[in-house]
């Protein structure tokens, strides 16, 4: 790894199913633009209620992806 360079973005999933789903959905999403992803940290999980009841799951990462470089 010498001489790498990261970048660390904030994001957001949900899912209606889980938390784990809401994780995926978000990493998914975030690799159809995104190359070289690294790490994933979930920083935060919380739900959106509506009468009492679970509506869906969000979950807060941090997400590493390697700078490309001219080589």
């Amino acid at each position: 790894m010498p001489d790498s360079v990261y970048k660390i973005i904030e994001i957001v999933g949900s899912s209606p199913e889980s938390w784990e789903k809401a994780a995926q959905n978000a990493i998914t999403r975030v690799s159809e633009t995104l190359r070289d992803l690294r790490i994933a940290e979930v920083t935060q999980m919380d739900m959106h209620l509506h009468e009492g009841k679970i509506q869906y799951y969000r979950v807060k990462l941090k997400v590493s992806f390697k700078y490309q470089g001219h080589e």
